[in-house]
Parts: C-alpha cells; sequence; structure tokens
C-alpha cells in the first residue's frame, strides 16, 4: 500500500501594465498582456517501503550517463517497491528523513543498506526533477520546507537505572488517542538526563513499537527492563508533522542520544610493520560468524587509532562486510594499499543493538584523526564467483602496493572454463572513467590461466559488446555464460588509447554504478 505526500508552492509572474495616455487603447501593451505564468515547486511522493526479512526491496539505484541524481531503475514488478509507488526513473531525494541528492551513491546505498525492513524514500519523477533542477529550484530546501518549521527529529535514548534502582520516568496514556502515550521525566532524574523531555509521545520501547501495546503491556515491561531500558521519542508538534505527511516514526531517523556504544569510524595509515592487528574469522554465541580484530600491537596505527582486541569490523573502506567471506575482506583491505578506513564496534556493543533489531551502523562516529593521502576512485567493487586464495585467520594484515604490469595496447581475448569455486574474478567500475575492469585475480584461477590481467577492461562479454552497458547486466550476462565464458579485455592504458582514436561521441562512456537493495 503506498502513501503520498505533496508539498506545492504557486508563485504568478504577471507582465507589468504601465498606462500610456499618449498612445491610448492601441497601446500594445494593453492588447497583448501576457498570459499568467504559474511556476509550481514539485510535487514529492513519500513511499514507506515494509519488507519481510525473506523479502527484498525490489530496486536498482544507479548513477547513469546523461542523468542528474541517483536513478531508480529495474523496480520489481508487484515487488515492495511498486507496491510502495516507487516508479522506474524515479530520482531518489531522502532515504529516512535525509536529503541524499547532494550525496555520493556509495553513501546513499550504505543508508538504504542499514535502515532494516522499514524503509522511507522521498523519491520525483524523472521528467520533474530535471525539470526542478532547470528552473533552479532548492530541492534540499523544498524537502525540509515540506516537514513544516516544527519538526524536529525522533530520540533513540538509553535510560539507565541510578543508584535507588529509578528510571524516572512515568508513561501515561494519552487521552481520547487509542495507542498514544506521553512520558514524564522526573526532573535531574536518569530519563531526562538521557534526553528524554517532558510532553514526549512514546513511540518505540526496547524494539517493540508501543501503538501496538496496552498501557499495562507497557507498564509490565518496564518492570522486567532489568537495569536499563531504550526509548525512541519525539516532541508531540513533530509527532504531528509525521501524522499529517502518513509516515512512520522509525528507529533508523532518530538521533541517539546517552547510548552506551557507538561503532567507531577510524582511517589507518600503514606503518613500518603494517597496521598493527591480526583479523580473526571467529563465531558468536549463537553461531553467526563474525570477523574480528586481534593482537593488536602496542604503538601501532591501531593502537593509536583506539581500536582494542576482540573488536568487531562491520566496514572496510565504507563497505558493508557482514556477508563477506573471510578472504574478500582480506582483499578489500589490501586494495587500500598503505591505507584504510575501517569501522569497528565491540562485542558487547553489537550485542546491544543486535536486541534491538536496529544496525549498530545507524549510530556510528568517525573518530579518525588521521587523513586520507588520497581519495579512492573506486565506488563498487562486485564480487563475481571469486575462487581467491583464502588467508589464513592468524595471518596479519599487511596490505600490500601492486607492482605495474606490463599491458598490451591490443584487445585480448580470454576464454575460461568455471571451476569449482567460480570464475576468479572480481568485476568493478569507476564513476568518471570508461568501462567495466577486472578489479581482481585469483591467483591460479581460471581468470588468471586465461590471462586477465587486474586492471583490465572488459570490452566484450561472449561476443556482445559491454562498453555502455551497466556493471549488474554485465555480471547478468556473466552469470548466464554457463559454464564458460569468452572475454575481450585490453590494459587500462590501451583502453585509453583506443578512446583517443575514436571520435568524441563513441568515446563518451556511461558512469555506472547500481545495487539491488535486499
Amino acid at each position: 500500500m503506498s502513501s503520498s505526500a505533496e508539498h506545492t508552492e504557486t508563485m504568478e509572474v504577471t507582465e507589468k501594465f504601465t498606462f500610456n495616455p499618449k498612445e491610448g487603447i492601441d497601446n500594445p501593451a494593453m492588447s497583448s498582456v501576457a498570459d499568467s505564468e504559474t511556476v509550481m515547486a514539485p510535487a514529492f511522493r513519500l513511499c514507506v517501503l515494509r519488507r519481510e526479512e525473506s523479502e527484498r526491496f525490489g530496486f536498482y539505484l544507479r548513477v547513469e550517463k546523461g542523468c542528474q541524481g541517483h536513478v531508480v531503475r529495474r523496480v520489481a514488478p508487484f515487488g515492495v517497491a511498486e507496491r510502495s509507488g516507487v516508479r522506474d526513473g524515479d530520482r531518489l531525494l531522502e532515504v529516512n528523513e535525509n536529503f541524499v541528492d547532494d550525496m555520493g551513491h556509495t553513501e546513499v546505498s550504505r543508508r538504504i543498506n542499514i535502515s532494516g525492513t522499514q524503509l522511507c524514500l522521498l523519491v520525483l519523477d524523472g521528467t520533474a526533477y530535471e525539470r526542478a533542477v532547470a528552473q533552479g529550484h532548492d530541492l534540499k530546501a523544498l524537502t525540509r520546507a515540506q516537514r513544516g518549521k516544527e519538526w524536529s527529529p525522533p530520540r533513540l535514548c538509553f535510560i539507565s537505572k541510578d543508584s535507588s534502582s529509578c528510571l524516572g520516568l512515568r508513561i501515561l496514556p494519552v487521552e481520547g488517542e487509542k495507542g498514544k502515550f506521553s512520558v514524564s521525566p522526573a526532573s535531574g532524574g536518569p530519563a531526562e538526563k538521557a534526553g528524554v523531555r517532558k510532553g514526549d509521545r512514546l513511540v518505540w520501547l526496547d524494539g517493540a513499537t508501543v501503538s501496538e501495546l496496552s498501557h499495562s503491556a507497557i507498564s509490565k515491561m518496564v518492570k522486567k527492563c532489568g537495569d536499563h531500558m531504550t526509548v525512541l521519542v519525539i516532541d508531540s508538534k513533530s509527532e504531528q508533522t509525521y501524522a499529517s505527511r502518513r509516515m512512520p516514526i522509525l528507529p533508523s531517523m532518530a538521533v541517539g542520544h546517552n547510548l552506551p556504544y557507538r561503532p567507531q569510524k577510524q582511517h589507518l595509515i600503514q606503518g613500518p610493520e603494517g597496521y598493527g592487528f591480526l583479523l580473526r574469522l571467529e563465531q558468536t554465541t549463537s553461531k553467526h560468524p563474525v570477523h574480528v580484530l586481534r593482537e593488536v600491537d602496542p604503538g601501532s596505527p591501531a593502537e593509536l587509532a583506539g581500536i582494542t582486541d576482540g573488536e568487531l569490523l562491520l566496514e572496510v573502506n565504507e563497505e558493508l562486510i557482514e556477508n563477506m567471506e573471510h578472504n574478500d575482506v582480506v582483499d578489500r583491505i589490501r586494495q587500500g594499499g598503505q591505507q584504510v578506513t575501517i569501522t569497528t564496534i565491540s562485542a558487547q556493543g553489537q550485542d546491544f543493538f543486535t536486541r534491538l533489531g536496529l544496525s549498530a551502523l545507524l549510530f556510528c562516529e568517525d573518530t579518525s584523526t588521521a587523513e586520507p593521502i588520497e581519495s579512492v576512485e573506486l565506488q563498487e567493487t562486485t564480487d563475481h564467483d571469486s575462487d581467491s586464495q583464502c588467508v589464513p585467520a592468524e595471518q596479519s594484515i599487511q596490505p600490500r602496493l601492486c607492482a605495474p604490469v606490463e599491458e598490451s595496447a591490443q584487445p585480448r581475448l580470454c576464454v575460461l572454463d568455471k571451476g569449482p569455486n567460480g570464475y576468479g574474478f572480481h568485476l568493478g567500475c569507476i564513476l568518471t572513467k570508461p568501462g567495466t575492469f577486472i578489479s581482481q585475480v585469483a591467483a591460479e584461477g581460471p581468470g588468471e590461466k586465461a590471462g586477465l590481467l587486474k586492471g583490465d577492461v572488459v570490452m566484450e562479454v561472449n561476443g556482445a559488446s559491454v562498453e555502455e552497458e551497466y556493471l549488474e547486466d554485465v555480471i547478468m550476462m556473466i552469470k548466464e555464460a554457463g559454464g564458460s565464458l569468452s572475454l575481450l579485455v585490453v590494459g587500462s592504458e590501451g583502453y585509453e588509447k583506443m578512446l583517443q582514436r575514436r571520435t568524441p561521441s563513441s568515446a563518451e562512456q556511461t558512469s555506472i554504478d547500481g545495487q539491488l537493495f535486499n
């Protein structure tokens, strides 16, 4: 079921007429008054997506040549996105009340992926978006205005009992409004110190939506909460702005207050002995695999950044690694050369957010003191059935700089037979640079044996040109190839020379970056 919110603002522009008595009624200004022009602000659409754990949101998000903004593509028929009103060609403006039109594609994808099973998207159809940009509309200001002047984001507050075993909080039903509850914190008490304000509306308590609970059920939860409780609250005026827009209030929209744990993002620059930690694949008590930082060396870049033994690795260079194989995580760290940005959290912190049903990355802190040496151009690397060699869990992470490989300016035809672990290479794409390329080649894998080199640009897949194809389309073609694959590739320098010999129109390349959101 879809819901919509529209914001319209009208400004009339009429040609001014000044009467000239000398010219009388034949004055052209009187006889040819231009029709009034009405400039309408764009009509945004709010799409609320709710999926089951086993479902996908069912859409791709892309950056395309000749199209501004983040473009929605390949909306799955009858899927969650389509049922919620998302359409092919829409431009994405907000994710969970955060304006994303001016963000990089990787960050927007990340925000969607950590949102959980509910997602609020503010979109504008492609034609309206292009018209709004051409007319000079400030889309950020307009999206902010449609929330109203009284709007403030919800707050996720962690309340810890004081020495008298008191939370300092009263929860009362709102008279005449079924399923709504207000809170009243004691002055100077734990709840007030945690960020709860008098008159706030209670939305969520320790992972449960209170609108679905009775007052007695909430009272029982509070009594059984132990020595702490986490609540999602919002002031009454802001609650009304959400209700008027038919928009749910989600923890993924919240600002954290007094949270006991937060993930830490650190930028590390490699020292003489590496980064100074071991990366191991371990299991939690629930048998869930996790990547753990162990044996942090004294005085190493890792220790100086505040990383301690036992922290869990969540991201590498802002790429989620939760579902990656261990050797792929190691490869991601090595790709950074002499620097890497990692996001970590303590095991206790991960347990805290898991019990709440939230991604810890929603409340990440960037505590990095080191500055990146240079920006990383790789926007997305898609793992394609890699059979890369596994790195033992005990091996210290020592990212290396790869020596340049001598490459030919002539295209090469590489024929691969699929091995037990796939074709043995990774595909990637770089924004503002041409083509889909080979980002990694597994040692002794089918790709290496066929002559693929890291950095090769893929020109053809099984005889079909893919220079203007999207990354995910190239991947699909490879997956459909069966057990044998033919790739026409050329080294990056050779490809640049080929482009220089082409006409400008044929040398134009599509900037691509897409992801299917699960």
